[in-house]
């Protein structure tokens, strides 16, 4: 599972025209399943980025607070190109990215266990044609692997 997050003080997401998903002040996290990938690495994952420190403090020192902390929203996007292998050839591969079907699954049991911390999460539209529109603040943007 990879996930890169980005600390941004808005984001949203659009699919034909209109917008879905739409957050303020957070992280906007997009979100690569493999076809590896175990409820434990998404257990794993959850909580990491509930609980990274990237935002500062009060009087500006860096990395004191997580989103958690803040109170901060969450606007996760799916994204299999986070698994393209780019190594060979002039075309991407994307045999590492999970099936649709069992992506799906662990994308929602992600998006799940994000919201279980209470903070207002909110999402793409998985396997649609997406804008995503990120504000990075900072800019602060970190790959997580597991």
């Amino acid at each position: 599972m990879r996930v890169l997050l980005q600390r941004v003080t808005a984001s949203e997401v659009t699919v034909n025209g209109k917008v879905i998903g739409k957050i303020g002040r957070g992280l906007n996290l997009l979100v690569g399943i493999s076809q590896n990938d175990t409820e434990e690495q998404i257990d794993w994952m959850a909580r990491k980025c509930l609980q990274l420190r990237v935002f500062p403090d009060e009087a500006g020192k860096l990395w004191q607070y997580s989103v958690q902390d803040i109170g901060g929203d969450i606007l996760a996007v799916s994204q299999f190109t986070l698994y393209g292998d780019c190594r060979k050839g002039r075309r991407p591969s994307f045999d590492a990215s999970a099936a649709p079907d069992r992506a799906l699954a662990h994308y929602y049991e992600f998006v799940k266990k994000l919201r279980a911390s209470g903070l207002r999460v909110e999402t793409g539209e998985f396997g649609a044609t997406m804008e995503v529109a990120i504000a990075n603040d900072g800019p602060v943007t970190l790959l997580l692997e597991r």
